[in-house]
């Protein structure tokens, strides 16, 4: 895992038919993120080209299928349509709480985009 325990996950519940993804972090922080809020902020290259910044998309299926680490650095999730491209990074996970946290779901859709980490 990372060594900044601001980005270093310690606990990922990802509960069947739940439309919530919960973190919690090395530092005592923890974000819950609705799954709408993750699919619509997908940072992969197909939903969002490769520059500037992450734009909020209409999400697809929000069923969230499968969640694996990717190295010491990211999560790949896989959702109910099977899209699966978007490495979420523990630096955007953090990130993307942060947000949550001062915006609520409904503020953060509303900005509309975020930068990228």
């Amino acid at each position: 895992m990372a060594t900044d325990s601001r980005i270093t996950p310690t606990r990922v519940r990802a509960p069947r038919g739940a439309r919530v993804f919960e973190l919690r972090w090395a530092d005592g922080q923890e974000h819950s993120y609705p799954h709408r809020i993750l699919r619509g902020f997908c940072p992969c290259a197909t939903c969002q080209g490769h520059s500037g910044r992450i734009a909020f998309v209409e999400p697809g299926d929000l069923e969230l299928r499968d969640v694996n680490q990717v190295g010491n650095y990211a999560l790949g999730l896989r959702w109910g349509d099977g899209h699966d491209g978007g490495l979420y990074s523990f630096a955007y996970l953090r990130q993307l709480g942060d947000l949550l946290a001062i915006h609520g779901a409904e503020g953060l859709e509303a900005l509309g985009e975020i930068p990228r980490t």
